[in-house]
């Protein structure tokens, strides 16, 4: 056990960090969160132009040059409106559930390489605030952090729809969690590391979005349930939960929850981008130029793919319509997650196989990733046929009809009829008709 710990406690930091000045550390900092910012602002304006040229509108383009000071309008009047809190919440969770959704959304920021190694102000130094030997581990833990913020938020209002919004939305966030995480297991067989800047290195001839074409599917799959997105925004969804977890909220507080959602859609592109698509390196064929990953220019390249997730983002949304919950969690728990795994059993095999053998991985992985795709759209036509089978039609009971069943006459359902009223002779009809005299005369 002592050895164990001391192998843990003597593991080496990731080359090239951990000597940067304070101030060069604080810039960085600073300049992540102006770039967050930039980019959730920039994304609301992406998306209701794009979304508007969709469905045939102008959108924004009133405020500012081409209406690009719409989404900064926007946040100024969330941040002047009257801040409410219902007087059934629990005031001091109420008021802190934004802060903790907020604030990992920052925060696993701190491990995306956004380029190489550069010089600022006579210092040498990488274009990342920091590396850790287990960055993605750190990723996935803080992320997970942030759902707190939303469950909390939905106890905490004293209401009903954001109570069942803030479960939906862990049931989500426990689900295609898992998706992802196994998603990731491949990228750290093939890359021997964990650390973000040394899995961009190793994308410096193939990425992995090529090499593990299942694993990156199923992430940027995972990444839309993840970040609460249409189609897969049921804990918000209006036409069910009014505006889920976040009904009770206005103001500033509702501000934060609309940034948070935003900052989240850049980070898990901004991670995509450095497991799956070689990070700040530039693609083919800019890549055959011999500056095109020095200097500045990858941070260019790096921006660029993750506009691109961006877009897939609002194109998901313009285009797709929402899930029912069931349909959901059946995609997560009954393809997702078992494609996944049996993904991950192809690639550790292929894997040992390549160690101990020099097996021919790439082509193994290339035609398995093909076969396992197959399958999946094999799954869909299965459930799309199952769906329009005609179905049997119920088989009517024997039993009677009873129309005075449970205390209460009912009128007979088709295919049913009235029982044959009993004739005890020819007084009968008499004495219902005295009977009914008696009782009109009494009222």
């Amino acid at each position: 056990m002592t050895g164990f710990a001391g192998t843990i406690l003597a593991s080496p930091e990731v080359p090239g960090f951990g000597r940067d000045p304070w101030w060069l550390v604080l810039l960085k900092a600073v300049a992540i969160f102006v770039f967050l910012v930039v980019m959730t602002l920039f994304a609301i304006y992406a998306e209701r132009r794009v979304v508007g040229r969709m469905q045939q509108r102008i959108g924004p383009n009133r405020v500012g040059p081409f209406g690009l000071l719409q989404s900064l309008a926007d946040g100024v009047k969330l941040a002047l409106k009257e801040d409410i809190v219902p007087k059934a919440a629990d005031r001091v969770v109420f008021i802190l559930a934004p802060i903790i959704s907020v604030a990992p959304a920052f925060l696993t920021f701190a491990v995306i390489p956004f380029g190489p190694e550069v010089t600022i102000f006579g210092h040498r130094t990488a274009v990342q605030l920091t590396d850790l030997p287990v960055a993605v581990l750190y990723v996935l833990a803080v992320a997970s952090v942030g759902i707190y913020g939303i469950v909390l938020a939905g106890w905490s209002s004293g209401s009903t729809y954001p109570l069942l919004g803030g479960l939906r939305s862990s049931a989500q966030m426990i689900s295609y969690e898992v998706a992802m995480g196994l998603s990731f297991v491949g990228v750290f067989l093939y890359a021997g590391s964990m650390s973000t800047s040394q899995i961009v290195a190793a994308q410096s001839h193939v990425w992995y979005a090529v090499l593990l074409a299942p694993s990156f599917v199923i992430y940027v799959i995972s990444m839309v349930g993840e970040t609460n997105r249409a189609p897969f925004d049921l804990p918000e969804a209006e036409g069910e939960l009014v505006g889920g977890f976040h009904t009770e909220y206005s103001s500033l507080k509702f501000a934060l929850f609309f940034l948070a959602e935003y900052v989240n859609m850049v980070t898990v592109s901004a991670l995509a981008t450095t497991l799956f698509l070689g990070g700040w390196r530039a693609p083919w064929p800019l890549s055959l130029w011999h500056g095109a990953n020095e200097g500045w220019w990858p941070v260019l390249w790096f921006v660029g793919k993750l506009l691109m997730f961006l877009f897939v983002f609002i194109w998901l949304r313009g285009t797709l319509p929402r899930l029912r919950y069931d349909q959901f969690m059946k995609f997560g728990w009954k393809i997702l997650i078992p494609v996944a795994l049996a993904w991950l059993m192809m690639v550790a095999t292929v894997r040992a196989l390549n160690t101990e053998y020099h097996f021919r991985t790439q082509q193994v992985l290339l035609y398995g990733g093909g076969i396992l795709a197959v399958a999946i759209g094999l799954t869909f036509v299965w459930d799309l046929v199952a769906a329009r089978r005609p179905q049997p039609e119920a088989v009517a009971e024997e039993s009677p009809f009873d129309p005075m069943a449970g205390g209460h006459p009912v009128p007979p359902l088709p295919g049913q009829q009235l029982p044959p009223l009993a004739r005890v002779g020819a007084s009968a009809p008499a004495e219902i008709e005295d009977e009914t005299l008696t009782s009109e005369d009494d009222r």
